[in-house]
């Protein structure tokens, strides 16, 4: 991935900022770090890489379609790894409208941008346009088994149906247009900067202060935990060797939609 660049979105995140440090620390790629800023985003996660030649950062809704054109042309990048979202369960309950115009309306400007993009590149030039999306689109499991890519989506919450709206617009802008995209669908994430409203930190805040656990309904749901780190390398692998999924395109396209990295 040596002189690569790589557009992460909402690397100010929980997530996106582990990824943007594993991109930094074991590779030679450039990263582009686009986010809003939003409640969510913590900016001493991004401490150890801020000031790095291979870093930049860059203050961008993804809603502004102006804006994120902007990025393309300036950073010309070779693959995007789409993060930015929001993902709290309880707030999407509250708010839901917030979650369809950044999940859903965000992701669908940062395709359309991604797509004009792609098409202007020579035919041999490689582009990965990566969502990285949730096992809450799949709904929920049984006391046994695990999801799958075959998995039928089910989801129960207006954040995972946001999310899976988003997975939609993905799958049809590759195969509508041809772009090279790829989905990776992950379960609940825990580690260092995690936001503070999240189930450890919540549950490790509420035991410092000795004040009651907020369980979910009766406790009996079962979640399954992959530390953030050992994501953040799944995820650069999937942007390396995940394979795309051939295309079929509702004219003629200019690339090959099922060109990919190899690791």
């Amino acid at each position: 991935m040596d002189n690569d660049v790589i557009v992460v979105t909402g690397g100010a995140g929980f997530i996106g900022s582990a990824v943007i440090r594993h991109l930094i620390r074991e590779g030679g790629a450039s990263v582009v770090n686009v986010d809003a800023l939003t409640y969510a985003a913590n900016p001493i996660s991004l401490a150890e890489v801020d000031g790095h030649p291979r870093y930049r950062f860059e203050h961008v809704d993804i809603r502004s379609a102006a804006d994120v054109d902007r990025i393309f042309s300036a950073y010309r990048p070779t693959a995007v790894l789409h993060l930015a979202a929001e993902t709290h369960v309880d707030r999407s309950i509250a708010d839901p409208l917030v979650f369809v115009q950044t999940n859903v309306l965000g992701t669908a400007t940062l395709l359309q941008s991604a797509c004009r993009y792609w098409r202007s590149l020579p035919p041999a030039a490689r582009f990965r346009f990566h969502h990285v999306s949730t096992d809450e689109a799949f709904g929920s499991l049984g006391p046994t088994g695990f999801f799958s890519e075959d998995s039928p989506y089910h989801p129960n919450s207006p954040y995972a149906a946001s999310k899976a709206g988003a997975d939609h617009l993905v799958r049809a802008w590759h195969r509508t247009y041809g772009l090279p995209t790829i989905i990776s669908n992950c379960s609940n994430n825990f580690g260092p900067y995690q936001c503070a409203e999240k189930f450890i930190p919540l549950m490790i805040l509420c035991a410092l202060k000795g004040q009651p656990m907020p369980i979910y309904g009766r406790g009996e749901n079962v979640r399954d935990w992959l530390f953030v780190d050992d994501h953040a390398r799944a995820l650069s692998m999937i942007l390396r060797g995940g394979k795309s999924e051939t295309a079929i395109t509702s004219g003629p396209t200019t690339n090959d939609a099922t060109s990919t990295w190899q690791a």
